[in-house]
């Protein structure tokens, strides 16, 4: 048996006591960045829903961000994952080549919830040539905009149309 000097002197402390330094750290950011969503949110009177798919998508990044900095901080080898993560990343990026119009969606998703051009209930018009729209905002969601004619009809518009084309206030 092992004598508790002897553990002590084959356990990586520095690299433990790094870990939890970065666990403490993700934990500490991930905390602010809710923050600042939840703030940003009730500034502007978003729905809550909309705040929530922009902290799951903030946060998925910051922990595929720290998660990465442990691995180097435990020295992890990523020769015998490099075939693994090659043939992951080539079958997500053919994926995502086929359907980049959902990945462009996301992204304008979270640029429109920092950056609102406008918030639900105003009346705008997204200008783009012939198929341009017009109607007030009624939801805001992750892949589209939905407004609501004068008709009474509504017109989906996708998240990257927003904020690649004009948009005019209307009232």
């Amino acid at each position: 048996m092992k004598t508790l000097e002897s553990l002590l002197e084959t356990l990586p402390l520095f690299q433990i006591s790094v870990t939890f330094g970065v666990l403490l750290a993700y934990l500490i950011v991930r905390k602010i960045i809710f923050g600042v969503v939840l703030r940003r949110a009730m500034k502007h009177n978003f729905e809550e829903a909309r705040a929530v798919y922009i902290r799951k998508a903030v946060s998925l990044g910051v922990a595929f961000l720290f998660i990465i900095f442990i691995g180097m901080v435990w020295e992890i080898s990523l020769k015998g994952l490099s075939v693994y993560i090659a043939s992951f990343l080539t079958i997500v990026g053919v994926g995502l080549f086929a359907n980049w119009s959902i990945v462009s969606n996301i992204t304008a998703s979270v640029i429109l919830f920092f950056f609102f051009p406008f918030k639900i209930g105003s009346k705008v018009r997204i200008l783009d040539g012939d198929n341009s729209a017009e109607g007030e905002v009624i939801d805001l969601s992750l892949f589209s905009i939905r407004l609501k004619k004068d008709d009474g009809n509504d017109i989906y518009v996708p998240n990257n149309i927003a904020i690649q084309k004009s948009i005019v206030h209307l009232g």
